[in-house]
């Protein structure tokens, strides 16, 4: 990646036109070739923003929030036909199967430990909302079969909300729609929130995505956001992909927050999945060989046409990742004074890049 120094400047009086002079050259916006991905150094917080202080973990006792992915035009997806794939995840894993196998890897997590909290987030297309929490206590108790006839029975009602939202079931999409993945963060991130200034001893709490649908490059920011959030607070982010491909927003929040990101190869076994690797507490974590993915997608996301970069050019001011050459930025409104440079140039630069 190009990263383009482009901060308009301002000269005080009193200066001589010798210091003039060399401080414009000091201060003259130059082209840096950098490759992606971006070094890990770049991941890490800056000293000016270390991770929160240990807090009195309870240190077997978890508090799991997952995020389920209720996109519809997802799922869909199975049901169309023969204008679907015999091999898309959908027509192997119809919805109602899938949560066959996570409403029990939620009571499994429950029948850990008598103390393990369980939060149900619904991730929606146009909105996200909660689903089901186990701390709430309720009328339905310890009967599990209630439980689940008011959980399906209010992920109907979101679904049917999610689409009133929405400019109707009659709308022509094209390509993939996304799911609100930041809407549902930070939602988890706020419940956590919530928890941890409820008292000084509290369970261990973690995210995990159960991510369907493709990533949405608009909400790379907000994603990122709530990623360095999660770290700050020593959340770990835990990703189930079931999609097509692999999660890049994902991939980056489980390495960044030390979760584990998972694609299933067998989506019939998904419940053994999810109970081999996702319901052990953070405690035994250090006892099991947990899956590690074989890379990482740590390329970003433009912010004028929202599409994933190889190279592109930043705003010294606001960090603001462009793929094309702008006069001024449009996030901060900085004033880009160094012209573009010529596709030549541009053509070598990338040529060395890759030779190294």
């Amino acid at each position: 990646m190009a990263f383009q120094d482009t901060q308009k400047r301002g000269i005080g009086p009193g200066l001589d036109s010798n210091s003039h002079s060399r401080k414009e050259n000091r201060l003259t916006p130059r082209l840096t070739p950098l490759p992606l991905p971006l070094p890990q150094s770049f991941l890490r917080l800056s000293p000016a923003m270390n991770s929160a202080p240990s807090k009195l973990y309870s240190d077997d006792v978890s508090l799991v929030v997952v995020l389920l992915d209720t996109n519809p035009f997802f799922w869909a997806a199975g049901a169309g036909g023969g204008n679907t794939s015999p091999h898309h995840p959908a027509a192997t894993l119809p919805f109602a199967k899938f949560l066959n196998h996570v409403i029990p890897f939620l009571n499994s997590v429950l029948l850990l430990n008598q103390l393990n909290q369980v939060v149900l987030i619904a991730t929606g297309v146009n909105s996200c909302g909660y689903i089901y929490d186990s701390a709430g206590g309720g009328s339905h108790g310890g009967n599990v079969p209630a439980v689940c006839s008011e959980i399906l029975r209010r992920l109907e009602e979101f679904v049917a909300k999610d689409r009133r939202l929405g400019k109707g079931p009659d709308r022509v999409v094209v390509g993939g729609v996304s799911s609100l993945l930041s809407g549902s963060l930070s939602l988890a991130l706020c419940y956590i929130q919530r928890v941890f200034r409820s008292g000084a001893l509290h369970p261990q709490p973690r995210i995990l995505c159960l991510q369907a649908s493709p990533d949405g490059p608009e909400q790379y920011v907000a994603v990122m956001n709530a990623i360095f959030s999660a770290q700050r607070s020593m959340v770990p982010i835990d990703s189930c992909v079931i999609g097509v491909q692999h999660s890049a927003f994902l991939q980056q929040a489980s390495y960044i927050t030390g979760g584990v990101y998972l694609k299933p190869q067998q989506l019939d076994g998904l419940f053994q999945y999810l109970a081999a690797v996702f319901a052990t507490d953070l405690q035994s974590r250090n006892f099991l060989q947990l899956p590690k993915p074989a890379g990482v997608d740590f390329r970003a996301s433009c912010f004028c046409h929202k599409k994933t970069i190889d190279m592109g050019y930043v705003c010294s001011v606001c960090l603001s990742i462009f793929c094309k050459h702008h006069k001024k930025c449009s996030t901060c409104g900085s004033e880009f004074n160094q012209s573009p440079p010529d596709a030549s140039a541009t053509s070598d630069r990338k040529r060395k890049v890759s030779e190294v």
